[in-house]
């Protein structure tokens, strides 16, 4: 599929924040999208900012395009769409609880209403609360596994540098040392060989960037000296 590469404005020297349009999407549902939802994400930590959402929604568009015929047949693409862009909104109050926030942020958005009904809102809302990596339970519907295999993002160079961005803005009193080994410890529980992330769609490819992550972590020298670089390539640009 070709994308059109209209952009919206990007936060903090960001640049490339490109804003795809999908055929499979109706017009006002993408202008309502990329001119109200997507912008919110300014509000958020560096590592969650609008070309995090963006990156979402097209990871998810990607894995409906790609999905087995029979699969793709069951799911509605703007649901998937909406779910994408609205995953992250309760970080608007932090971390903790910000998928069951972003919940509640979808089912009070009465714009919805314009596209889709009840039981869909509650389908959307409920692919954003098990979106999270951390969660102990199996998402429950195929928006939901789409749209948290979409979150993953995994490369290796993409989670090091937004590892390190959410520790900057979550804790900007941490000195450089601190810095990387904050990131190093979060990137050995969550993408190590006993680490808590789980991935749900099999036709995605990040079962295999994984591999190439733990690869990486495996040499404890070479993961803390990526990290490092990574740190230093930030602070030039600061």
């Amino acid at each position: 599929m070709e994308h059109n590469t209209d952009h919206i404005s990007c936060q903090d020297g960001q640049t490339g924040c490109g804003r795809p349009e999908y055929p499979e999407i109706r017009k006002e549902i993408q202008e309502y999208v990329y001119g109200r939802i997507v912008p919110e994400y300014a509000r958020f930590d560096l590592a969650h900012r609008q070309d995090h959402a963006l990156a979402v929604i097209d990871n998810s568009m990607e894995l409906y395009r790609t999905a087995p015929e029979e699969l793709r047949n069951d799911v509605n693409p703007e649901m998937l769409f909406v779910a994408a862009a609205c995953h992250d909104l309760g970080r608007i109050n932090g971390k903790e609880n910000h998928h069951i926030d972003s919940g509640r942020i979808i089912r009070a958005d009465k714009e919805l209403g314009r596209w889709f009904n009840d039981a869909q809102v509650e389908s959307i809302a409920r692919a954003a609360e098990d979106h999270r990596a951390s969660l102990d339970h199996e998402p429950r519907s195929i928006y939901g596994k789409m749209v948290a295999e979409a979150d993953r993002l995994i490369d290796a160079d993409t989670i090091i540098r937004r590892t390190l961005l959410y520790g900057m803005s979550r804790y900007p009193e941490m000195s450089s040392d601190r810095q990387i080994e904050r990131a190093l410890e979060h990137l050995y529980s969550k993408y190590g060989p006993d680490g808590y992330l789980r991935l749900w769609i099999p036709w995605s490819s990040n079962a295999t960037r994984l591999r190439e992550l733990r690869t990486l972590l495996a040499d404890h020298d070479a993961a803390r000296a990526a990290v490092s670089a990574a740190l230093s390539e930030i602070l030039e640009k600061v």
